[in-house]
């Protein structure tokens, strides 16, 4: 199963970004990007790929435990950002320091139950809004520009999440990959093993 552990923002945070990224998505050019819908956004602490069934149980206890050592954080979605021209995001403003502290802890659960994360670079708090198509002339400034001012209402990040990714097969253009919270654990929660289902 394709696996990554992420914080999800809730409905109310997630519907103030849509209102926002409106304009931008009327901008010159957004046709030809791949926006990412808002169901599926998320801030990823680490993505581990494809991972063995045999590894879950100590995968989940282990995250589990992190989960337990680490936050609720108070964040709200904030700004926009680019990858050069491959990828538009939107931040976070709030307890970053803690919540790079909890995917470094995350990622290192993952490493120990056997799921070491694909992550080349340290973590950065970002949630992916569009990507643009192999060689596409878009530039992303444009679209960053539009929400560099966005700054959403406050919110509680309560719920560790380990979610399953399946990639697009139809080869529809704009499908996305589906995404399903296959286990959850409450940050800071007295609970050290993860809820059943």
């Amino acid at each position: 199963m394709r696996l990554f552990v992420a914080l999800l923002p809730p409905d109310r945070a997630a519907g103030e970004l849509a209102d926002a990224l409106a304009p931008a998505r009327r901008l010159p050019g957004a046709e030809e990007l791949r926006w990412t819908h808002p169901e599926g956004w998320h801030f990823t602490l680490a993505f581990l790929g494809e991972v063995a069934d045999e590894i879950r149980p100590e995968l989940d206890e282990r995250l589990a435990r992190a989960a337990h050592r680490h936050g609720p954080y108070e964040l709200r979605l904030s700004g926009a950002g680019r990858f050069g021209d491959r990828a538009l995001w939107t931040g976070a403003e709030g307890d970053l320091t803690g919540l790079r502290t909890l995917a470094d802890s995350v990622r290192a659960a993952a490493r120990r139950a056997g799921a070491p994360s694909d992550e080349e670079h340290a973590f950065r708090a970002h949630l992916t809004l569009a990507r643009t198509q192999r060689g596409s002339a878009v530039r992303l400034r444009p679209f960053a520009d539009a929400l560099a001012a966005f700054h959403g209402s406050p919110w509680t990040a309560d719920t560790l999440c380990l979610v399953s990714s399946a990639l697009p097969r139809s080869g529809v253009p704009g499908e996305q990959p589906h995404y399903e919270t296959v286990a959850a654990w409450p940050l800071g929660g007295a609970a050290a093993h993860p809820p059943k289902g």
